[in-house]
């Protein structure tokens, strides 16, 4: 007999044949990335959109929109004028939700999005659940098509 949970047991014959339909269920699934898909329609007009408000809102602030620091449109590390190191976006999805130490709880990309445009920026920040917000996000998630997730950083 196979124990499954309190009071719940199978036999040894349904236990072998459950775990094979599993196993042979999962034979299918891959830990691997896939190639990107190229994108069309809803999506790529939103990702085209926020590729814009990326490289030219200054959403109300100081002038500098997000290219005045990750430039290259967010896909090369960079440095800035004062010489501190901007690192490639092309991955920034994958790191998120992730801790920040200095916040002192888990952040979303939507959060330091927000945090880039109040701090570096001097602008106001889309809301959550706008448009603009959706749109950047849709950007540089596709910057990141393709790549492993790595939340632990």
């Amino acid at each position: 007999m196979l124990r499954l949970s309190a009071g719940l047991t199978l036999g040894r014959r349904r236990g072998l044949l459950l775990g094979g339909i599993l196993l042979a269920g999962l034979g299918g699934w891959s830990m691997a990335s896939a190639a990107p898909t190229a994108l069309s329609g809803p999506i790529a007009k939103a990702v085209a959109a926020g590729r814009q408000s990326f490289l030219h809102d200054t959403f109300g602030g100081n002038g500098k929109t997000c290219s005045s620091c990750h430039t290259a449109a967010g896909q090369g590390p960079t440095m800035t004028p004062n010489g501190g190191h901007f690192p490639s976006l092309d991955a920034a999805a994958t790191h998120f939700p992730r801790y920040n130490a200095r916040a002192g709880h888990v952040i979303t990309l939507q959060d330091q999005i927000r945090a880039c445009v109040t701090g570096a920026l001097g602008g106001k920040p889309p809301a959550p659940d706008s448009v603009t917000m959706t749109e950047l996000v849709s950007y540089l998630t596709s910057l990141s098509q393709g790549k492993p997730m790595d939340m632990g950083r």
